[in-house]
């Protein structure tokens, strides 16, 4: 009898449990049980490594009930996380994300919600029942020998799908398994849950290009050094301007800042954002295309320090946490090179993605966080953008070197569903609910204040005689509620499905403005659009400054491929295209082995391209 209950509960718990998973994630029975009928095969390896991991638990403990109440207790969090995270950000749950730590709290006041923690209790009244159970019924316990050698088998198998061994690799391939890496909302929709999570372990490591070694860097890095040959030798009118002086080059990375006038069928009582329009009309403007869509911040930061691309690391995964462990060549770096101060500035704790490690690494001299900041003014939640201000106007006056300001705000993060402010000086009309009428009012209020953040700082640096470029951007399009309810209410996209979009609102939905604004002349340009990691190579050539290695290569590659994403291209005529076009596919691949040599490799462009004269070269040319 306890052999056959063993026997029932190991076929029944797992397919319970995959139901069970897919059930919350895909919001209704009848869409769960077309995707079982539909896909038996996958079902089934679901189910097994359910199995495998419910074995591995009453190995260690040795009874059925509580085994099944540990295993239910730990697929239910995992069933929770991806759930809400796929709700807010568009972005599933990944192994990567275990060692987040700290960072996955910042989501915490995003699930508190009535109908969020009605599913938590729903799922922790179930693991405590079936807990609860080993107090009426018998242990249904095996003999310590054999339950120990299931239990091994099972983790021998876990990490075999888990690193893909060959046998593992051939099951998947027998079971029709096709992973998108590229779009991962829609691998987990096809695979399943417990199937993508375990498919993406491997993803974690980043293979070597195929073709990287040591001539194929120095061949690229040589064919760099004359093309940054050729560009110092052109004249340019902002060297002539400059007359030998330095610039400071401030960078406001303005937390989720996005013009919200770009919503179709809404309309505002007052211009939200009246600077950031008047230079789109008077400075060098344009969009960038951003990795992330309402969080990972650090993601931003990290195209666009370095230069290297989100596209080509897994979906999902967090370089300021897993990759840079040494140093790695920034702007930061290069403008250190150049005599200048390089310093980072967050109005948040410092440990958060792991900047104050990562900042060492990409080699600002200092990183002022929140925990520096004296009294400072906060509006709402966090410490004001005006504050921001503040501090950057006395860095700069406080240096006795140019100044490099890499600075990252943090007044206007999500969530925006709970009104912050004592008032909300700007109103929206439109055919909202009342709901996505105060979200939208609260964002609203804190992209104002961050325009006239922007505001002080030129008004400030109008009177200054340093030379003095500003360019402001946000990181990502704002979190305007689950299943990006706000646009679709709006009208700015047609459905809450990310995997039903355009590749146009695909672009929209990752397009952020920037503007700049100097004390000096410089030609103005429109910048239809630029992905974030090609950021830095232009405001290098708009300084006429010869470029890092990384940066020499992207000024090439943004003048005939300036949009890239994972799962989107745009060329310079303005198409789109879902991967990039083929004749782009060479260059991509000189782009991934130059980044792979300097995140993972063995640095072999430091060794053949000239970035060690850049300061004697800039100083021959008048910088």
């Amino acid at each position: 009898m306890r052999r056959l209950v063993l026997v029932l509960a190991f076929a029944v718990v797992p397919l319970a449990l995959v139901f069970g998973m897919e059930l919350i994630g895909r919001g209704s029975v009848a869409g769960t049980w077309s995707w079982m009928v539909t896909h038996p095969k996958l079902v089934l390896l679901n189910g097994m490594l359910q199995l495998c991991v419910l074995l591995v638990v009453y190995a260690l403990l040795g009874t059925l009930f509580p085994a099944i109440g540990v295993v239910s207790a730990i697929m239910s969090l995992m069933t929770l996380i991806n759930y809400f995270k796929t709700k807010l950000i568009g972005q599933p749950f990944f192994p990567w994300d275990l060692f987040l730590k700290k960072e996955s709290m910042d989501i915490a006041p995003l699930i508190a919600g009535p109908a969020a923690m009605k599913r938590v209790g729903v799922l922790i009244a179930i693991v405590v029942a079936l807990l609860l159970l080993r107090l009426v019924l018998p242990r249904f316990g095996m003999r310590l020998v054999p339950r120990l050698a299931l239990g091994t088998l099972a983790l021998v198998a876990l990490y075999s799908f888990g690193v893909r061994s060959p046998w593992a690799a051939e099951a998947l391939s027998r079971a029709g398994v096709y992973e998108t890496t590229w779009d991962q909302q829609q691998n987990y929709a096809d695979n399943g849950l417990a199937l993508a999570f375990t498919l993406n372990v491997k993803n974690s490591v980043v293979p070597k290009p195929s073709g990287y070694g040591e001539e194929s860097i120095s061949t690229l890095a040589q064919s760099l050094n004359e093309q940054e040959l050729q560009v110092l030798k052109q004249t340019s009118a902002v060297k002539e301007e400059l007359n030998g002086r330095k610039p400071n080059v401030i960078f406001i990375m303005n937390e989720a800042f996005w013009d919200p006038t770009l919503l179709t069928n809404v309309s505002f009582s007052s211009d939200p954002l009246p600077t950031v329009h008047r230079l789109q009309q008077e400075s060098t403007s344009g969009f960038l295309l951003s990795p992330q869509y309402g969080g990972g911040t650090s993601n931003v930061e990290y195209e666009v320090l370095t230069g290297q691309s989100m596209s080509f690391l897994p979906a999902g995964s967090v370089p300021y946490q897993q990759y840079i462990t040494k140093p790695l060549p920034s702007l930061a770096s290069f403008f250190k090179s150049l005599g200048y101060s390089s310093l980072g500035m967050h109005t948040y704790e410092g440990w958060f993605w792991n900047r104050q490690n990562v900042y060492k690494s990409l080699g600002f001299d200092s990183f002022k966080s929140q925990e520096q900041f004296v009294d400072p003014e906060y509006k709402g939640t966090f410490i004001a953008d005006s504050e921001m201000s503040r501090s950057i106007v006395s860095a700069v006056e406080e240096s006795e070197e140019p100044a490099f300001i890499y600075a990252v705000t943090m007044q206007n993060h999500g969530p925006y569903d709970t009104p912050r402010y004592a008032e909300n000086t700007i109103q929206v009309q439109g055919n909202l609910t009342p709901a996505a009428k105060s979200t939208l009012e609260t964002y609203t209020q804190g992209a104002y204040d961050a325009d006239q953040s922007l505001q002080m700082l030129i008004d400030h640096f109008q009177q200054s005689d340093e030379p003095t470029l500003i360019v402001f951007f946000g990181d990502h399009l704002p979190m305007l509620g689950y299943d990006y309810d706000v646009y679709k209410q709006a009208g700015f996209i047609r459905s809450s499905d990310a995997t039903q979009w355009s590749l146009d609102e695909l672009k929209s939905m990752h397009q952020v403005p920037f503007v700049t604004w100097s004390n000096f002349n410089m030609p103005q340009q429109t910048v239809p659009i630029l992905s974030d990691s090609f950021l830095g190579s232009f405001v290098l050539d708009a300084l006429h400054l010869e470029k890092p290695a990384q940066f020499a290569f992207n000024s090439g590659l943004s003048a005939t491929l300036p949009g890239l994403l994972s799962n989107l291209a745009v060329d310079s005529a303005g198409n789109l295209y879902p991967t990039a076009p083929e004749s782009a596919q060479a260059p991509l691949e000189q782009y991934r082995q130059l980044q792979y040599d300097q995140l993972f490799g063995q640095q072999y462009v430091a060794k053949y391209y000239s970035e060690g004269d850049i300061s004697k070269l800039a100083g021959e040319l008048g910088y």
